[in-house]
């Protein structure tokens, strides 16, 4: 699967990412001492969404078109109106156009005095892209490096003994769900206190599985699984769903998750639009 993120920025897969992870964001500012972000896989940061990638495909209209566009919900989890709430004043900043911000200006908006954000981007155009954007923020700093190797450069973090390890990858590579699985148990070991969250995408569920039970037959614990699909995962050429696997959660979290994916299921998708919040393996 090809996932060159700015045909793809804003899609109801990364809605669902963003929503999540300014939940668990949330979380950790709930705490006066400092918290530290790593965000594997960057990317550019900042999204033209009336550019000719996101144009091509169209995809964020059934994403945070959708939400953009819906009325204000009382039921919903405060999160996603937070996230709504950035990434409106994005497009404020840019005087209405449509730029939709990917997790680093999504974590570096919400960052307090002593949190700080560690950004790793291997591709060169991407990487500067970043270093513009952030140039004048000294609590984030950007590495142009693999994602996967810094997880053993930058954990534990100097800064702070909290935080959280945002893994995102491209899912370009056919071992994509085996690095990854092996990336978290790498940053387990490294940052014992940390929350990890890795994206994965749903084609079918063959790959899923494998990942899932690969994590458990390595002795991981405390494993929480975010799903939510538009169709059944029967066509291994589409996404047909958006995973986030969360292992360490934040208390009480699994409540929080099925609040939020209750909520997306109501304005993402069709019908056939399911959500499943469930243990992989418990604490």
């Amino acid at each position: 699967m090809n996932y060159r993120h700015s045909y793809h920025a804003g899609n109801f897969a990364d809605v669902m990412k963003h929503v999540v992870l300014v939940a668990l964001i949330d979380a950790l500012r709930r705490k006066p001492a400092p918290f530290s972000v790593l965000d594997t896989h960057a990317g550019i940061g900042l999204y033209d969404l009336s550019g000719r990638e996101a144009q091509s495909t169209g995809e964020w209209r059934d994403g945070i078109g959708r939400l953009l566009d819906a009325p204000a919900d009382p039921a919903a989890p405060p999160c996603i109106g937070e996230w709504l709430e950035i990434v409106r004043a994005t497009i404020a900043a840019h005087e209405g156009r449509l730029f939709y911000p990917g997790s680093p200006a999504i974590v570096a908006s919400m960052l307090r005095p002593g949190d700080t954000l560690t950004c790793c981007e291997l591709h060169p155009e991407d990487q500067r892209s970043l270093r513009r954007l952030f140039r004048h923020n000294p609590a984030v700093s950007i590495h142009g490096r693999n994602g996967y190797e810094a997880i053993t450069g930058l954990l534990p973090p100097k800064q702070a003994k909290r935080g959280l390890v945002l893994m995102d990858p491209p899912f370009e590579q056919k071992d994509e769900f085996h690095a990854l699985a092996k990336a978290i148990i790498t940053a387990r070991q490294r940052f014992g206190t940390g929350v990890i969250a890795a994206w994965y995408p749903i084609k079918h569920r063959a790959p899923t599985h494998a990942f899932h039970n690969a994590l458990k037959d390595a002795g991981q614990r405390n494993l929480l699984a975010l799903e939510l699909t538009l169709r059944p995962p029967l066509d291994p050429t589409r996404l047909n769903g958006s995973g986030l696997l969360i292992a360490n959660p934040p208390f009480r979290f699994e409540q929080t998750a099925r609040a939020i994916l209750t909520t997306l299921c109501l304005h993402l998708g069709d019908d056939g639009t399911q959500a499943n919040v469930e243990w992989i393996v418990p604490e």
